[in-house]
């Protein structure tokens, strides 16, 4: 049962298994550092560094609201990244869906893909709490438009979409929740800057005096 509820929201929200990424070529760039001479045969080489991002650490670890901040953060690093992901496959399962005329290859289709996320993400969800689960719900509605009884509904059915609603109750999650950036969810909104600004990793390490762990996602979803 606690599996059934750790795989809810991937079920919910990564729906369809998306092509594999094809690689991509990186070349190297050969960059020269500024220079100046003072005098003959003293050369200065000049360079801008990044600014160093501090965090100031929260000592008072009893408070409520701090022990609150301090889940938000660690779940958010295991969570965040499955939203491009989600991203990714949703938009790719709209192109694919809006080829198809017949409704009975929109069905095989569906459950070709439904079973192949079962077996690439099986090992994310028994990793993955209830509270993790929440808030990737949240983070869908955010990245994708749509929250994940949408999702289902609209790639599967209304029944199907109530049949995982009725399940998500069970265990304290609402499928139908919208983010709200300036609510319920500013925090989450203030991570997500961080994320974006690349300061996220800082953020986490003034807390936690360690790295995030990297992520576990499926080679061919990266």
């Amino acid at each position: 049962m606690k599996r059934l509820a750790t795989i809810l929201p991937l079920l919910a929200v990564l729906l369809f298994a998306g092509a594999p990424a094809s690689a991509q070529e990186h070349w190297q760039e050969r960059i020269f550092m500024e220079y100046y001479v003072e005098t003959p045969g003293d050369t200065v080489y000049v360079d801008t560094l990044p600014p160093a991002v501090v965090f100031p650490r929260i000592r008072n670890t009893k408070d409520p609201d701090v022990k609150k901040y301090y889940r938000l953060v660690y779940n958010f690093s295991k969570v965040y990244p499955y939203t491009d992901v989600a991203v990714r496959i949703v938009s790719k399962a709209d192109r694919d869906l809006a080829a198809m005329r017949r409704r009975r290859d929109k069905e095989k289709y569906v459950n070709a893909v439904s079973d192949q996320l079962l077996d690439d993400f099986s090992s994310v969800a028994r990793h993955m709490t209830v509270s993790q689960g929440k808030l990737l719900v949240r983070l869908v509605d955010r990245e994708v438009g749509k929250t994940p009884y949408s999702i289902v509904k609209e790639y599967k059915s209304g029944a199907a979409a109530s049949f995982w609603q009725g399940v998500a109750k069970i265990f304290g999650q609402d499928l139908k929740t919208h983010y709200d950036p300036k609510g319920e969810d500013r925090m989450t909104e203030y991570l997500i800057e961080k994320w974006n600004q690349g300061q996220f990793e800082a953020l986490y390490f003034s807390i936690f005096m360690e790295w995030p762990d990297a992520v576990e996602i499926p080679s061919k979803y990266r």
